[in-house]
């Protein structure tokens, strides 16, 4: 199995910045391919924030575009989101969530996090 551990989140006021990290973790990780963030504001449905891929191609919510910034370290297996000029409706859960494979026989299979808090306040 693959734990997606994340770590980083909080409170922080409009305009501020904040990173968060999330690290797969696993005894039989073959591969970790796509790595993506997510966020679910309260009564929104979960939208993806920024995908990269395993060659590093990268997309966003266009609302994030200019102030996300999603990286990876392949070699760690870890990947983050750099937020900058945060604004309120940036308040939701952000979940990390990755493609992985631990055995040829089961493929490809997708993976979340518990969730961080991202709070955007005065």
């Amino acid at each position: 199995q693959v734990q997606l551990v994340q770590s980083g989140g909080g409170l922080v006021q409009p305009g501020g910045s904040l990173r968060l990290s999330c690290a797969a973790s696993g005894s039989h990780i073959m591969k970790v391919a796509d790595m993506a963030w997510y966020r679910q504001a309260p009564g929104k449905e979960r939208e993806l924030v920024a995908r990269i891929t395993e060659d590093g191609d990268t997309s966003y919510l266009d609302s994030v575009k200019g102030r996300f910034t999603i990286s990876r370290n392949s070699a760690r297996d870890t990947v983050y989101l750099q937020m900058t000029g945060l604004k309120l409706e940036d308040t939701a859960v952000y979940f990390c969530n990755a493609d992985a494979v631990v055995s040829m026989v089961r493929g490809r299979e997708n993976y979340w996090g518990p969730g961080t808090q991202v709070t955007v306040s005065s």
